[in-house]
């Protein structure tokens, strides 16, 4: 298991009339995390965009335990627990400054060729870096 941890500040901008952040919101929170995991390793999303590839995402499940509220500091714990392949799945954690846990997320992801729109497997700069630190 590969994670890291990402903190934002949430911004008034970003809560619902009740207060708490506005639950279309974590998708946002998610893609930052998942790109300073992927930057963690020495990979930026530029870089994969550049090699030809690109990575829609094709599941979105989250559940909900509390709510964060304005000007709460969020971290957002990305996991990674297995080696890539025409997929990657990241699994989210988030914690408000206090340690609650807010909720818990899962995105998939899969690799496309940026020129014939077909699924392919990750490239192995992608592989190798999750192998050194997943093995």
């Amino acid at each position: 298991m590969y994670s890291f941890e990402t903190k934002i500040r949430v911004r008034y901008a970003e809560t619902d009339q009740m207060g708490f952040v506005y639950y279309g919101n974590y998708a946002q929170y998610f893609e930052v995390g998942r790109v300073e995991l992927l930057r963690s390793l020495g990979i930026s999303y530029k870089k994969i965009e550049e090699m030809g590839f690109a990575l829609p995402v094709v599941n979105f499940n989250i559940n909900y335990k509390a709510p964060a509220l304005y000007d709460d500091e969020v971290i957002i714990k990305t996991i990674v627990k297995e080696i890539p392949t025409a997929k990657i799945t990241f699994n989210y954690e988030t914690f408000n400054n206090v340690g609650d846990l807010l909720n818990i997320g899962e995105v998939v992801l899969v690799f496309v060729n940026r020129d014939t729109k077909k699924p392919c497997t990750a490239p192995d700069i992608i592989k190798n870096k999750f192998i050194k630190v997943l093995e």
